[in-house]
């Protein structure tokens, strides 16, 4: 008889142990074991637990290639969670299977050998084998939630999602951490809001003590004038510069049109400072053009609408359209194209951990009927959908490449311009590991061309979301899921408090 050691890893995660029959099967170039009871009478999957068995066939099964796994109710169908497992042949060589999938009923699960491999790569016999799905842990299904968006995965709660993709315990427990006390902290302190009570919530320091000041206004929204914006060179002034003519011409001014119009100038001390804002779209007798020498309340009132419509704005089309629904685009995609052998997959899915969960969150809590933007922000209800429909349609593949966003936007020499400064040097680290990464398995453009698992991933995207060189698009979907995402979200919550 041929003996292969095989070694089962348990997750170290909160429910992950298992008391039911779990059952092995080695798959090779040469045949297959029989299958194997790992759990005999004793229960040998706990918490952590590192556990040994031997299988023994007739004959040596070859190179290995895949696993069969399943587990059948002992007494009560649980969860298990297996982070891995490695068989070592009679010839000293270990195989690595990476699986950290939940098995939670009793279907054949099948998991390919860990060594990274692109379809045109892989086995014959892995190939044939790959029309087991299950190879590919998760295949979710698409949705629509709404016509025009981004489609979505299916499922309506959180229970309805597979359990992979699910929070874990402690992540459950941060966000409700989180969520308590940004709320006391928050909190007014009473049924009416007053000047004393105002006080009471947490600003930065800087944000409080600033925020009526056109240079902070202005350095918040870091190139023509549109006809339906009729500011003249007699109505601004420009800190001692040349004409509006003339410095439109250098690239000076800057125009933010998302809604309300606001343009904007340097000044002499690199400044971005707000020089003319309209509220309305129209040019109207009911549409001044309010400017920073009228009255100061005039102008700063102007200034707290600007800033409410970009919040609005902000929040449906850079925040949520530009990183969760385009996220979830990517990841729906990867979870139903590619195998978890395949070098994408690997590279992508650590980016994409809690994205599907946070917006099934989203979809219920924030844009639904009763969530939090449709209750309380002028852009909820119909409004949301109405931002992301004409966001979408107006999205470009090079928008969502930094390098390209910020040259067509012409904001290359803006100084004090930080999100450009560390979100190009973000993507460049970014874009040369995933060159590193890629090229070590596609050698020319014809590779590329003949994974079938890659195109269909691309495809799929293309088709549910809205493509180019396969690093720069690879590149864009980690920036997006990572630095992106952080840049829009973590700094948004305290200035944006102020209005």
């Amino acid at each position: 008889m041929i003996n292969y050691e095989v070694t089962v890893f348990t997750g170290n995660l909160a429910l992950a142990s298992t008391f039911n029959n779990v059952y092995i099967t080695l798959v090779g170039t040469d045949g297959e074991s029989k299958r194997i009871d790992l759990t005999s009478w004793k229960p040998s999957f706990f918490r952590g637990q590192v556990s040994h068995f031997i299988v023994s066939c007739p004959k040596s099964l070859g190179k290995l290639v895949m696993i069969k796994l399943d587990k059948q109710k002992r007494f009560l169908q649980d969860s298990w969670y297996p982070a891995k497992v490695e068989v070592k042949s009679p010839k000293n060589k270990t195989y690595h299977f990476p699986i950290y999938h939940w098995i939670t009923d009793s279907e054949v699960y099948c998991f390919r050998e860990g060594t990274g491999l692109w379809k045109c790569t892989a086995d014959t016999l892995v190939i044939r084998l790959s029309t087991h799905h299950s190879v590919i842990a998760i295949v979710p299904s698409w949705d629509v939630y709404a016509q025009g968006i981004p489609h979505c995965i299916k499922g309506n709660s959180i229970q309805s999602l597979p359990y992979d993709v699910h929070f874990s315990l402690t992540k459950t427990a941060e966000m409700k951490y989180t969520a308590v006390t940004g709320m006391h902290q928050d909190s007014l302190g009473g049924d009416s809001c007053i000047p004393n009570q105002v006080k009471n919530i947490i600003f930065p320091d800087f944000v409080h003590k600033h925020w009526k000041e056109d240079s902070l206004f202005g350095y918040q929204f870091l190139n023509a004038l549109p006809k339906n914006f009729p500011v003249t060179g007699d109505m601004v002034s420009l800190h001692g510069r040349g004409s509006l003519a003339d410095e439109m011409m250098k690239g000076n001014i800057f125009l933010l049109s998302d809604g309300s119009s606001y343009s904007a100038s340097e000044n002499p001390d690199n400044k971005l400072m707000p020089i003319a804002i309209q509220l309305k779209q129209k040019p109207a007798k009911d549409n001044p053009i309010f400017l920073p020498t009228d009255s100061e309340y005039d102008w700063l009132m102007a200034k707290i609408f600007v800033r409410s419509a970009d919040f609005n704005f902000y929040e449906v089309s850079v925040h949520l359209l530009r990183t969760h629904l385009l996220a979830e685009v990517f990841t729906v995609s990867l979870l139903r194209n590619l195998p978890m052998v395949h070098p994408l997959y690997k590279l992508l899915m650590p980016h994409t951990r809690y994205t599907l969960q946070i917006n099934v969150l989203a979809r219920q809590l924030l844009i639904s009927k009763t969530g939090v933007l449709t209750r309380y922000a002028a852009s909820g209800g119909k409004g949301v959908i109405t931002i992301l429909q004409k966001s979408l349609s107006s999205l470009t593949y090079s928008s969502l490449c930094i390098p390209d966003d910020i040259a067509e936007r012409g904001l290359k020499d803006v100084p004090n311009f930080y999100y450009r400064d560390d979100g190009l040097k973000l993507w460049e680290i970014i874009f040369r590991f995933v060159k590193e990464i890629l090229t070590s398995y596609y050698k020319t453009d014809a590779e590329v061309q003949k994974d079938s698992e890659l195109q269909k991933w691309i495809q799929d995207i293309y088709e549910h979301g809205f493509l180019s060189q396969m690093v720069k698009f690879v590149t864009m979907v980690i920036f997006t899921c990572s630095a992106q995402h952080s840049a829009v979200n973590s700094g948004q919550v305290k200035p944006s408090n102020i209005i």
